[in-house]
């Protein structure tokens, strides 16, 4: 009768650690949805409609148009909204995009300074923010990305 009891209780041990991975999982995509959605808040101008009619909480993040997820991960490792003809700022949020590679802003309408919480993307190796209207120096902390190539 111990050992019914002991498998049972490994079976409820196995079961929760599914149930706590789980979680952790959605919590990061969670995460990497409602940096973009602040992204998104902080977008003043969208004349061709890319963020409005595509980056909606009824769509997975990973079917978002700019958005390519790493598909072992499930985790966002692209933003890419070249050229869209967007206008506004960067949020801070944009440091949560934790597995993000790529960062590709260019030729947009985005104005303002650059968060200091970029520093937190410690996996980014590109970065394009040309032809943008960003204002202020260039911080050292971009300095400290440790794969930054671009």
């Amino acid at each position: 009768m111990e050992t019914t009891c002991f498998l049972t209780g490994v079976s409820i041990i196995l079961a929760y650690s599914a149930m706590a991975f789980l979680a952790i999982e959605a919590t990061n995509i969670i995460t990497d949805q409602s940096s973009l959605l602040a992204l998104k808040v902080h977008i003043t101008h969208d004349p061709k409609n890319f963020l409005a009619n595509n980056w909606t909480a009824s769509t997975s993040v990973c079917n978002w148009v700019g958005i390519t997820c790493d598909s072992q991960n499930n985790r966002i490792i692209v933003l890419n909204l070249t050229s869209m003809s967007l206008t506004g700022t960067i949020p801070p949020h944009i440091g949560n995009l934790s597995f993000l590679v790529q960062l590709r802003l260019r030729n947009n309408g985005f104005h303002g300074s650059l968060p200091v919480d970029i520093v937190h993307l410690h996996r980014l190796e590109i970065f394009h923010l040309e032809l943008n209207s960003f204002q202020g120096e260039i911080s050292s902390w971009l300095g400290s990305l440790p794969k930054l190539q671009i």
